[in-house]
């Protein structure tokens, strides 16, 4: 397909085992003819290599802080840009700029410089169009920073909810301010972005949801006793609530997939309940196991929107979720599945009842939440509502709106 910029993606680390929605969007990109390269600021460890897709993403990425280990090439990337010295030491005040309080703050806003500058040559050697980062934290950084040394567009994806927790150490306003673009992955999301930029930028702000294959995913053999929970075993996920609810569910079962600091805190509190922690897990591994559960839980404390709901939903099950950020966006409370209050756990353990005891409840809200999903989420889709994006701003067309309803 002619006039497609050839992209690079760049996040801090690539692939991850709980950033699959970012693998399904390079790859549906790859299948409407985009090139793009894949970039991560640091080697992802074997823990998250849990499939084929993941060892070969990251066979094929380029890895910023092994490159810049290498003195003589991180040496020659910067003398490189020392030629355009006016260019140069432009890019070198927005680092010290932006960089966050104190001597740590500016230590490693100068480390990311560094790194920007390898990234950079990689860039321009590869004959990279267009930079787009997800996750903006240091690694959208590095992007800003490359991009004003090598004069390379960029864009990112805003995701939440952490950012907005420190959006000045961040600097969410002047990455936003030099982006071509910023897809944010829900409208709650987007206010979020709007009450720290510039108000001349917010037309720039564009609802791009993550997505999912509805077609990867299939229903099975269901009991109606299976929970189900994935995610990362931190506090923020809630899983402390979900487990005390647990106690006055004594038919139900919980499988636990992911890992994360809080594995073995949960493991004590759930002794004696009937969960299973199962880890890590390849992505056809949480399709297979979602084709048996009855009802899928994330009592989270912090979202965005979380794919893992798109996936269970996907899947025609029922999920129960907490009324937080963009949530509500993607589950309708009493349609697609349950709503409840944070860190209620009389609340959700009532809920959870209400679908355990109803097996048309759970298939209607099942139907609902993959019919939501296929209209709204399908990663193919959004990619070209992403692709429409790279191509437009590209080509100076007319700025896009928020949201298109139509994409090509």
């Amino acid at each position: 397909m002619s006039g497609l910029p050839k992209l690079a993606y760049l996040t801090g680390e690539y692939p991850r085992a709980s950033d699959t929605f970012i693998q399904r969007e390079v790859a549906a990109l790859r299948d409407l003819g985009h090139e793009v390269l894949t970039c991560s600021i640091r080697r992802t460890g074997a823990e998250h290599l849990v499939g084929p897709e993941q060892r070969a993403e990251q066979a094929r990425t380029f890895h910023v802080l092994d490159t810049a280990k290498s003195p003589a090439r991180l040496i020659a990337a910067h003398l490189r840009w020392m030629r355009r010295p006016a260019r140069y030491l432009s890019a070198l005040r927005l680092a010290w700029r932006t960089a966050p309080r104190g001597l740590r703050g500016r230590v490693y806003n100068l480390i990311y410089f560094l790194e920007a500058g390898v990234l950079a040559a990689h860039l321009v050697d590869s004959g990279v169009e267009h930079l787009h980062n997800h996750i903006a934290k240091a690694s959208c950084t590095v992007a800003m920073l490359a991009s004003a040394l090598s004069g390379t567009r960029y864009s990112f994806t805003i995701h939440g909810p952490d950012i907005f927790f420190e959006p000045q150490h961040w600097r969410i306003d002047e990455k936003a301010a030099r982006a071509s673009f910023v897809a944010c992955i829900s409208h709650f999301c987007r206010s979020q972005l709007m009450c720290f930029a510039d108000r001349s930028h917010w037309d720039r702000f564009h609802i791009v949801h993550c997505g999912v294959d509805p077609a990867r995913y299939g229903t099975g053999k269901r009991a109606g006793t299976r929970l189900l929970f994935v995610g990362r075993l931190a506090a923020v996920k809630g899983l402390p609530v979900l487990i005390e609810a647990l106690r006055d569910l004594p038919g139900a079962h919980l499988t636990v997939i992911g890992d994360g600091p809080d594995r073995a805190a949960l493991e004590r509190q759930a002794s004696g309940l009937n969960v299973t922690f199962a880890g890590y897990q390849s992505q056809s591994a949480v399709a297979d196991t979602l084709r048996d559960t009855d009802i899928f839980v994330l009592p989270s404390f912090a979202e965005g929107v979380p794919v893992v709901l798109m996936e269970a939903m996907a899947a025609e099950v029922p999920v129960v979720a907490t009324r937080i950020a963009g949530i509500p966006e993607l589950v309708e409370d009493g349609v697609s599945g349950r709503l409840v209050p944070p860190g209620d756990a009389e609340a959700l353990g009532a809920a959870l009842r209400s679908l355990l005891d109803d097996a048309d409840l759970r298939a209607r809200m099942g139907a609902a939440g993959r019919q939501k999903v296929t209209d709204d989420f399908d990663i193919r889709t959004e990619a070209r509502r992403l692709s429409q994006l790279f191509r437009g701003y590209a080509n100076g067309a007319p700025t896009p709106p928020i949201r298109a309803k139509e994409v090509p």
